[in-house]
């Protein structure tokens, strides 16, 4: 059977520049089955999912809900709901986390500060390896249940780093996908094996571009440009690369990549539409989705 991610691998979509946009994640405990669009369609309150996701618009911030691998039948509420917030703008992240007994005290929350990346002193320091969040919502789509189900559950099972289900990382058809904290970097097409590299390189302090989809704290045109310079480069080290981008006419961007130890680069990079066209999700209409595009790497 066909699917959007099989489609994808078949025409070699490439990775890179795809990662959901997101200065700062608030994500949610939340057990229970999740519908398509979770924060209105789970356990949660519906008034207070909807005035969380009003609350994040325009802020940068980014509310998902999570979940332990494993099981999720239609049981009782939960009553003690973990949170973690986490900034992933590379050499200003930070990872905070705290209980809630209900959801609707984190509408108490400054929105716009924490995505400016200012954590207002909530909860307490995440300390402690990586945190790998991976999508399995198979409501929004089949693939990330079919692939990201068996992938969380295996990571869980290796206890290798702290690991939950997550509603919805963008881009389906990259599935299995995770997002791993500290550092915000997200990977798509993971077995066990790639997983378990990609999550002990994050608690080394490295990333790795093989699978890497971008860091969701830059816009796609930086994360492609970041990319490209760790392609030429050979740098893995997170937090050592920082992005400038600006516009350079429609569907042009050229973006300023400095290394912490001085060296820099300008990129341009261009948006064009991969075909022939194909599912962005299963069940959909297929489209030509919006890709970045390098077109040259100078160091200046």
């Amino acid at each position: 059977m066909s699917t959007c991610a099989s489609a994808s691998r078949e025409l070699s979509e490439p990775l890179a520049a795809t990662a959901a946009v997101a200065s700062t994640w608030l994500l949610i405990e939340q057990d229970g089955p999740w519908g398509a669009k979770a924060l209105g369609e789970s356990h949660l309150d519906r008034a207070t999912g909807r005035a969380l996701d009003a609350a994040a618009a325009g802020t940068g911030v980014r509310v998902g809900l999570i979940r332990r691998p494993g099981r999720h039948a239609d049981c009782l509420p939960t009553t003690r709901h973990e949170v973690i917030v986490a900034h992933t703008v590379p050499g200003r992240g930070w990872v905070r986390r705290a209980q809630v007994t209900d959801p609707a005290e984190l509408l108490e929350l400054d929105f716009t500060a924490l995505g400016s990346g200012d954590h207002t002193g909530f909860g307490t320091e995440h300390v402690g390896g990586p945190v790998a969040l991976v999508c399995t919502n198979g409501r929004r789509d089949r693939c990330c249940a079919l692939q990201g189900r068996p992938l969380a559950a295996e990571l869980a099972a290796a206890a290798h780093s702290e690991v939950w289900e997550v509603t919805h990382l963008g881009g389906h058809r990259f599935a299995p996908t995770m997002l791993v904290l500290p550092y915000g970097y997200a990977y798509g097409r993971l077995t066990p094996v790639t997983a378990k590299e990609v999550l002990a390189a994050t608690a080394a302090g490295r990333m790795v571009p093989e699978w890497s989809r971008g860091c969701s704290g830059w816009g796609r045109p930086g994360q492609a440009a970041e990319h490209a310079v760790r392609l030429a480069t050979g740098e893995t080290a997170v937090d050592v690369l920082t992005v400038t981008q600006r516009p350079d006419g429609e569907g042009r961007w050229l973006v300023g990549v400095l290394h912490q130890d001085g060296r820099a680069w300008e990129v341009d990079v261009i948006e064009a539409f991969s075909s022939p066209p194909r599912p962005e999700s299963c069940g959909k209409a297929p489209v030509t989705p919006s890709r970045m595009d390098v077109l040259s790497v100078r160091g200046v």
